[in-house]
């Protein structure tokens, strides 16, 4: 490899010790992105068990490095909590190796709220956000198609939700190259005036926001990519997100049961596959960034392997290499200027 090659690499800060996997899916993904090209690997995590995984593999070559921490974040555990009693946990230390310049973007697979504590609290968040949001598209059919929030903000003012059509519409610009992304209210009807006060506030704000704001959409528009962001609070997204993966998952069983016997398996488990990863786009490309916060984290899903690991860690390098975490603070301060006057 030469000089201006490495030069020209985007590091990544790996959460190793994070998810379901870790860390043998995690250092493999982690190997399999340093193979692709394009990043530099620092894994973080417990010294022994990550140096018995690198060991695992050929790496002779590979832009890999390895930093140390001490324990992990587990699911359920108050992230609050654990950030003053875990301060050396690879979450937070994979946070830190962002902070201080030795990693442009960290990518875990662990607890999304340790994740979003440790982005907020190390990268700080925009002016105006308390914080940070998940989005990201949902529907394979739909695969340029985002929703803003998927489970992290429960509970959301009318004015949280013109902040995310903002961060979503950058994001779509820069990401999926949509020239002029059109942005919805997911609600319960599609006529004017229709959803609850928290809806027909927030309509009120993006009316005037100066996005391309074309009112309220139902959830069966997502499928069919009629908006490139959908805009809801985390608890209805999350409810969109998880009822999409349940009927993925039912289908597939459904589909594999009834086929069996008058299909090929091959083509069986070909067709399974397609639904599945259709109706589970969060598990089956990796994961997305956060959003609102001062640096780019892409939060996964607990249970991914090495491919969707490797997928993350990409989706993390486009993230730094078109500047988004700029770009969206820009346009979000301009939405608070319009929606102010």
């Amino acid at each position: 490899m030469t000089a201006q090659e490495t030069k020209e690499l985007i590091s990544i800060a790996v959460d190793t010790m994070g998810g379901d996997n870790a860390p043998s899916e995690i250092v493999l993904g982690a190997v399999q992105a340093a193979r692709e090209g394009g990043v530099s690997i620092i894994l973080v995590g417990d010294p022994e068990p990550v140096e018995a995984e690198l060991a695992k593999h050929d790496v002779d070559g590979l832009p890999i490095s390895t930093e140390p921490s001490e324990g992990v974040v587990e699911e359920g555990e108050a992230p609050a909590t654990a950030y003053m009693t875990k301060r050396n946990a690879s979450i937070f230390r994979a946070a830190s190796a962002v902070r201080h310049g030795r990693a442009k973007a960290l990518v875990s697979m662990g607890s999304t709220g340790a994740t979003i504590a440790a982005a907020t609290v190390v990268f700080g968040t925009f002016k105006g956000i308390e914080r940070a949001a998940l989005g990201g598209p949902l529907y394979g059919l739909a695969p340029g198609t985002i929703i803003m929030d998927i489970g992290t903000n429960l509970d959301c003012k009318p004015q949280q939700l013109a902040d995310y059509a903002a961060l979503g519409a950058v994001f779509s610009k820069i990401v999926f190259g949509a020239e002029n992304p059109r942005v919805a209210l997911l609600s319960v009807g599609a006529e004017a005036g229709k959803g609850n006060t928290q809806v027909k506030e927030a309509a009120a704000l993006l009316e005037t926001s100066g996005l391309n704001f074309i009112g309220n959409l139902e959830a069966n528009d997502i499928p069919h990519g009629r908006a490139e962001v959908f805009v809801c609070d985390g608890f209805v997204g999350n409810v969109v997100m998880k009822l999409t993966e349940g009927i993925g998952k039912t289908l597939s069983a459904d589909i594999r049961e009834l086929m069996a016997g008058r299909v090929p398996d091959a083509e069986i488990e070909e067709i399974c596959k397609r639904i599945y990863e259709t109706t589970n786009l969060p598990e089956a490309h990796g994961g997305g960034p956060l959003f609102g916060v001062k640096g780019v984290a892409v939060v996964g899903h607990g249970k991914a392997m090495a491919p969707a690991v490797a997928r993350a860690i990409h989706t993390a390098r486009r993230t730094v290499a078109s500047n988004y975490v700029e770009q969206a603070e820009a346009e979000l301060n301009r939405l608070r200027g319009a929606v102010s006057t």
